[in-house]
């Protein structure tokens, strides 16, 4: 399933390819020899700083495949709701639906798969969002 499991050497890897970066260039940018960068293609997580410098060099950003895997598949509880919030680190009032989530969920709906009370339920979606989308797919669609 999209951002189930998430196997970031190989995303990056298809990005590459992708993108026809060479070897060489690669390897000049992250500071690394060709065995290191290969092993990073095979490696199903990495360091934050270095995930980083790949989002740089290959101009994508990685760092949503996270984002995505939790807004998907670990919702905020609700027995933390009135917890305080830190003026330390930034606080996220609402999730962020990328284009590849609402289509993956829209999919969901349409093929039958799911119903939207289950996508409701599953993904701790708001109703209200979850029928805005709806609609937008209604007007684009008819």
């Amino acid at each position: 399933m999209l951002y189930k499991e998430i196997h970031i050497g190989t995303f990056i890897k298809e990005k590459v390819d992708e993108n026809e970066i060479t070897m060489e260039r690669i390897c000049k940018f992250l500071g690394k020899d060709e065995d290191v960068v290969e092993k990073m293609y095979n490696s199903k997580s990495m360091d934050s700083d270095l995930l980083l410098r790949w989002c740089k060099l290959l101009e994508y950003d990685f760092f949503r495949l996270y984002s995505s895997h939790l807004i998907l598949y670990a919702p905020p509880a609700a027995i933390n709701k009135n917890q305080q919030k830190s003026d330390k680190i930034p606080y996220f009032r609402k999730n962020i639906y990328t284009q590849e989530i609402k289509e993956f969920i829209m999919k969901r709906i349409i093929s039958g798969e799911m119903t939207q009370s289950e996508v409701i339920k599953e993904y701790s979606i708001p109703k209200s969002t979850l029928h805005r989308w709806l609609q937008k797919s209604d007007n684009t669609n008819g």
